[in-house]
């Protein structure tokens, strides 16, 4: 008989649930959090150039001729 007449009933239930729902998303969100930040964020590191992409660049520069850059590309198998 002591305490204020409640029971806890209907809405006792319905605070139980609530919480169970925010600690669910709670974990949801730490889990999606985690699998975004090892997918690649800021720190992931960036594609190097292939050696096609390096040999071009080369080229374009002037730093090597069109015959050197023919040869380099059999001799790399392009």
């Amino acid at each position: 008989m002591m305490g204020y007449g409640y029971d806890g009933g209907v809405l006792g239930w319905v605070w139980m649930l609530g919480g169970l729902l925010v600690m669910t998303g709670f974990v949801v969100l730490i889990v999606w959090a985690v699998g975004a930040v090892s997918r690649g964020g800021p720190s992931r590191e960036p594609e190097r150039p292939s050696a096609l992409d390096i040999l071009r660049e080369r080229y374009a520069r002037g730093e090597i001729t069109q015959e050197e850059f023919e040869q380099a590309k059999r001799t790399l198998g392009y």
